[in-house]
C-alpha cells in the first residue's frame, strides 16, 4: 500500500485485530473511533507477522510501547491508542467515516501532484538520515 501514490486513510471502529491491525498499518493516515481496540495475537498463535507489524508498529509507537502491545497481545483501546500516537485522529463511533470522507475531500482539493511527491518524499526518507531524506525531497521538488 506504501507503493500507492495516493493518501490511504483508514477509518477504524472496532476491533482491529492481527492481520487487521497489519492492513491498519499501511494505511497513511488512521482515523479510529472510541470504541476501536488495537490486538496484536501473533505470539498467542505462533504466527511471524508477515505485512510489516513488527517494524510499522515500531516505528509509530517507539519500540517499548510496541514490544508491551505485541508480547502481551492484549488490547489496546482507543483512548491509548491516540495517547501513543497509533491514531491520528479520535472521534465519535458514528463519526468515523464521515471524518474520513471529509479529510479526503480536503487532501483532493489540493495540487494532486503535490501531494504524491509530499508522501513519496515521506516514505522515502523515513528510512534515510536527514541529509539524505532532505536531498531526497529536493529530488523530487519539494
Amino acid at each position: 500500500m506504501s507503493r500507492v501514490g495516493i493518501p490511504i486513510i483508514g477509518a477504524l471502529r472496532g476491533h482491529v485485530i492481527t492481520g487487521g491491525f497489519e492492513l491498519a498499518l499501511a494505511c497513511d493516515i488512521l482515523i479510529g473511533s472510541t470504541t476501536t481496540s488495537f490486538r496484536d495475537t501473533h505470539v498467542k498463535f505462533g504466527l511471524a507477522p508477515c505485512w510489516g507489524l513488527s517494524q510499522k508498529l515500531t516505528q509509530r509507537i517507539g519500540p517499548g510501547r510496541a514490544k508491551v502491545v505485541s508480547f502481551s497481545a492484549q488490547p489496546l483501546r482507543a483512548e491509548r491508542a491516540y495517547e501513543w500516537g497509533l491514531l491520528d485522529e479520535l472521534v465519535d463511533d458514528d463519526k468515523v467515516l464521515d471524518r474520513a470522507v471529509e479529510l479526503s475531500d480536503k487532501i483532493s482539493s489540493n495540487d494532486q501532484l503535490m501531494v504524491r511527491r509530499y508522501k513519496r518524499a515521506m516514505i522515502e526518507g523515513g528510512s534515510m538520515t536527514l541529509h539524505n531524506g532532505l536531498q531526497r525531497e529536493r529530488e523530487l521538488g519539494l
